[in-house]
């Protein structure tokens, strides 16, 4: 079965699942369908603002696609979620990846 057909089945049955959400913009994204990725990234976040590698993961998505100021912001907005939640590890790879997109 294709991954994407699957991960949306699981959406149509539990639209609120984080981890299919995570899974359909990761499967999106590794296809080149950024602007979907993206969308899903998007939903990911804005329904459970916790999910804190939806945030790196999303600014990898818009660094890879050219949208380095998008990526700052969501890197930025990902670090004060992991520094909320206590998630040093997550928190410490989105600042370097930060200081490598640079100001």
């Amino acid at each position: 079965m294709d991954k994407i057909l699957g991960l949306r089945e699981i959406l149509a049955l539990d639209p609120s699942s984080s981890f299919a959400r995570y899974g359909l913009a990761m499967e999106l994204a590794s296809r080149g369908d950024t602007a979907a990725a993206l969308a899903e990234f998007d939903a990911l976040l804005a329904s459970d603002p916790n999910y804190t590698a939806g945030y790196f993961m999303a600014a990898q998505t818009l660094a890879g696609a050219g949208k380095k100021q998008e990526a700052i912001e969501r890197l930025r907005a990902g670090i004060r979620c992991a520094a909320h939640s206590g998630n040093n590890h997550a928190a410490k790879e989105m600042q370097e990846m930060l200081e490598e997109l640079g100001p």
